[in-house]
């Protein structure tokens, strides 16, 4: 039964992460292109 509350956590730990990691690389990547265009400006 421990194992199964540990691997839910696991779980519920890397969809998060999953998420952040998401919206980490959403930003960055809005940010070079914002760069990129003020820059051809």
């Amino acid at each position: 039964m421990m194992e199964t509350t540990t691997r839910q956590k696991v779980v519920k730990w890397l969809k998060k992460l999953g998420f952040w990691g998401f919206i980490f690389f959403l930003v960055k990547g809005l940010l070079w292109l914002a760069a990129i265009y003020w820059l051809a400006k």
